[in-house]
């Protein structure tokens, strides 16, 4: 059976690059402008696109409230494992864009900055100290492959360095209320103190 048939060839090429993106990213947010075509693409052909891709057993996720096209796996296959603070920032990254789009109108941007994610983590006492460069840059660099965020400035090592929060991230972390979120920090936190007794009792 051609899912792709009465459709133009160019129009089969972009499917095939779109569906290999979502493969790869699981997002599309058309807030973000490098893929704001590509989103709105899917909209077009989105029987196309969900019948080809449950042959592999994904499933096509639309938000149009949000904006956000979301790939899942009912089987649990291909999932991306977050180390324990890729998990944590990610939270926070949530915590945050809930407390930012409150200020604003439905239209405006979510942006925070670097100061803001290290600020949240402090005041949450997950540990006594900030979260290191590296485990930072690499949890960034992470979200941004995912479509959950972008960076607006290049060095992250700078506290007014900003990042771009896209509404993605609501469904990337499906809270029905923040304090869920908050919820999770706790027992993280309560691990990782758990995890420092342990080390300075083996060290004694």
């Amino acid at each position: 059976m051609d899912y792709l048939e009465g459709m133009l060839q160019k129009d089969k090429a972009e499917f095939t690059r779109i569906c290999n993106r979502l493969l790869s990213s699981c997002f599309l947010c058309k807030r973000n402008e490098t893929n704001k075509a590509d989103y709105y693409f899917v909209i077009k052909y989105r029987e196309k696109f969900s019948d080809y891709l449950s042959l592999m057993g994904y499933r096509l996720e639309i938000n149009e409230g949000y904006g956000v096209i979301q790939l899942t796996n009912p089987l649990n296959y291909n999932r991306y494992n977050l180390k324990l603070f890729e998990s944590v920032i990610l939270l926070i990254l949530r915590i945050l864009y809930d407390e930012k789009r409150r200020e604003l109108s439905v239209s405006d941007e979510v942006i925070v900055n670097v100061g803001d994610i290290h600020d949240k983590f402090l005041s949450l006492k997950i540990r006594d100290k900030m979260i290191d460069k590296t485990t930072l840059r690499n949890a960034i660099s992470t979200f941004r492959r995912f479509q959950l965020i972008e960076t607006l400035d290049r060095d992250l090592t700078n506290e007014d360095s900003r990042i771009l929060i896209f509404d993605s991230i609501l469904m990337a972390v499906r809270v029905e209320d923040i304090k869920q979120a908050y919820e999770k920090l706790e027992i993280y936190r309560k691990g990782e103190k758990e995890n420092e007794e342990i080390d300075e009792s083996e060290t004694d």
